[in-house]
């Protein structure tokens, strides 16, 4: 992991737990939301999403525009997402309102019924580290111990789910267009907006077809799949790599699960634009208060403060590597090595 010069001081487990108070007061100091600050922010990615997508469609059919495109499309779609995230924080605009009909109108682009996000993401906030709760986290993550005492069955499927080739792109389809059509909760939560949500879906990719026929479906399909990738990538680096933290009640330090258990994405300003500074999660979950546009320089100015871990492209990649939570090493590990017994050579 990159570190901050080892001249301050490091937010080393045992230190989080003593610096708790100074470190939320810190973070408090950044929560003010500013309505133009986040009206540009919610317009400025709108038009860029529209923008893009039309863009695209315009470009049709020649792949080598339309590629590179429909990856821009889908982050400026993976940003309205962190902006719909930030209203169900009512952490966008000033007011619960403004939140509310921001987050109601992103859903349609976004794909995610927001009461339904809203209340999904609160318990995993709630529920983070918890190894007694881990129905509310993104990704499954077994322990050692569990996997030690898998069958093939469980073992095999457990093997395929974390496989990134597989949760990456297959994951994103379909948790984005298949699962948020209904989610689990859906019942409990708001049945009646989801039901309106996936109408107005209908409507918004009958209204694509209407304006320009065949090639935008496909092009908004493509778009689609490519924000579920950059998501699900996002998702998963946001609580697996290896020095992330779980723990079980009664000593399940919530304060440290935040900040250790969640990571803090340094790859680059123009990669912190494109995700809504979404990459800066140890202090979004240690205050969920702050804004999006002001996470980065919260982080940036944490970092003058403390020796703050941060996570490389290198370090992010390898962190696909790591499957499993050893709970007497705190750390997240690889999948353990099969050990061949080899026969003891027979005495002539």
């Amino acid at each position: 992991m990159q570190a901050a010069p080892s001249s301050r001081p490091e937010i080393t487990p045992g230190y989080r737990a003593e610096a708790e108070r100074e470190i939320r007061a810190f973070t408090r100091t950044w929560t003010k939301r500013d309505d133009r600050l986040a009206g540009l922010s919610f317009g400025a990615t709108f038009v860029a999403y529209v923008f893009t997508l039309w863009l695209t469609v315009q470009a049709w059919p020649v792949w080598w525009l339309v590629v590179p495109l429909i990856v821009v499309n889908a982050l400026a779609g993976v940003r309205l997402y962190v902006l719909q995230h930030d209203c169900g924080h009512g952490s966008l605009f000033s007011n619960k309102r403004r939140n509310d009909l921001a987050g109601y109108a992103l859903s349609v682009f976004t794909l995610t019924p927001y009461r339904v996000m809203q209340s999904n993401h609160n318990d995993h906030h709630s529920h983070l580290g918890n190894l007694d709760e881990r129905d509310t986290t993104e990704i499954l993550t077994l322990t050692v111990r569990e996997w030690e005492e898998a069958g093939p069955g469980k073992r095999l499927f457990y093997r395929i789910y974390r496989n990134p080739l597989i949760m990456v792109p297959i994951g994103g389809l379909f948790t984005y267009a298949l699962a948020y059509r209904w989610p689990k909760n859906a019942g409990r939560v708001d049945p009646k907006g989801v039901v309106l949500h996936n109408l107005a879906l209908v409507a918004w990719i009958g209204l694509l077809y209407l304006l320009a026929g065949w090639p935008a479906l496909v092009i908004y399909a493509g778009t689609v799949f490519a924000a579920g990738c950059i998501g699900v990538f996002l998702v998963y680096l946001q609580h697996n790599f290896e020095d992330t933290w779980w723990d079980r009640k009664p000593d399940l330090n919530p304060a440290r699960a935040a900040l250790q258990g969640s990571s803090a994405l340094d790859l680059g300003w123009w990669f912190d634009l494109a995700v809504a500074n979404i990459t800066y999660h140890d202090i979004h979950h240690f205050n969920a208060n702050i804004p999006s546009y002001r996470l980065r320089a919260c982080h940036r100015a944490l970092r003058e403060k403390y020796e703050v871990q941060t996570i490389g492209w290198a370090e992010a990649f390898r962190s696909f590597t790591l499957k499993l939570w050893d709970e007497d090493q705190q750390r997240l590990v690889p999948f353990p090595r099969r050990h061949r017994s080899t026969p003891m050579p027979t005495g002539a």
